[in-house]
C-alpha cells in the first residue's frame, strides 16, 4: 500500500508544476486586436523583462484599460515564484474527493482565504473570498508544455460571500504558441454572462517577437 501523500506535498506537486518564465525571459511585444461585438479595436501590447506591462495605441481608455489588466493577469499567472515564498507559512489539510479524482485542498492562514482542489498534478480549481466578493476558477482544460501546463480553459463563477447569491460568471478560451523559448498567449475569447445576457470578448495577439536584451 503506497502512503498517502500529504495536502502540502500534493498542493506544492501541482504548484510547481504550473508553467512560468525564467529569469532569462526578455519580453516580448505584440499587435492585439479586440472585437467585442461589432467594435473592433487594435493597439500594442508589451510585457517587459521585469514583467512590467505597456499597452499602447488603442483609442478607448476603457478599451486600453481591460487590455492593460489582462495583460497584469498573464504576468501574474507567469512570474515565477518559489512554493516556500508564496505558501510556505501556510497549512494544509486534505477534503473530499469529487468524482473526477480532483483532491480539495484546505488552507489555514492564507491571507484570502484561498481553498483549491488538485487534479493529478494540476490545481483545477482556486476558491477566494476578497471583501464582499467570493469566487471560484475551475479548470476544465490545460496544455502540457513539458514545462509545466497552462490553463487553456477554464470559468470564473462571483457570487455575493455573505448570501452565495451569483453575480456573474467568465468563461475563458485560450491559446498559446512558443516564441523563442517562451509559451505566450496568442488569444483569449472571454464570455461574461450576466443574467440572461452573454457578451463575448475577444483577444487577437499578433507578430510576436521576444524583446532584445537592454546591454547593460
Amino acid at each position: 500500500m503506497t502512503e498517502q501523500k500529504s495536502a502540502r506535498e500534493l498542493f506544492q506537486a501541482a504548484y510547481e508544476n504550473r508553467y512560468t518564465w525564467d529569469a532569462n525571459f526578455p519580453g516580448y511585444r505584440a499587435d492585439v486586436e479586440i472585437k467585442q461585438g461589432d467594435e473592433v479595436y487594435k493597439g500594442e501590447v508589451r510585457i517587459k523583462d521585469d514583467l512590467t506591462v505597456e499597452v499602447t495605441g488603442i483609442e478607448d481608455e476603457k478599451v486600453q484599460e481591460s487590455v492593460y489588466n489582462q495583460m497584469r493577469d498573464i504576468v501574474t499567472h507567469r512570474k515565477r515564484s518559489t512554493f516556500e515564498k508564496a505558501h510556505g507559512k501556510n497549512e494544509f489539510s486534505l477534503g473530499e474527493s469529487d468524482t473526477t479524482g480532483a483532491v480539495e485542498i484546505l488552507v489555514k492562514g492564507d491571507a484570502m482565504g484561498s481553498n483549491y482542489k488538485v487534479r493529478g498534478t494540476e490545481i483545477c480549481q482556486v476558491s477566494r473570498v476578497m471583501g464582499p466578493m467570493a469566487f471560484t476558477i475551475n479548470t476544465n482544460e490545460s496544455l502540457d508544455t513539458g514545462e509545466g501546463y497552462v490553463s487553456t480553459g477554464y470559468n470564473a463563477i462571483f457570487r455575493e460571500a455573505k448570501t452565495g447569491n451569483l453575480k456573474t460568471k467568465r468563461e475563458f478560451e485560450e491559446s498559446y504558441e512558443k516564441v523563442g523559448n517562451y509559451y505566450v498567449m496568442t488569444r483569449q475569447v472571454v464570455h461574461a454572462i450576466d443574467g440572461g445576457n452573454r457578451l463575448t470578448t475577444e483577444f487577437n495577439f499578433s507578430n510576436i517577437k521576444l524583446l532584445e536584451p537592454v546591454a547593460v
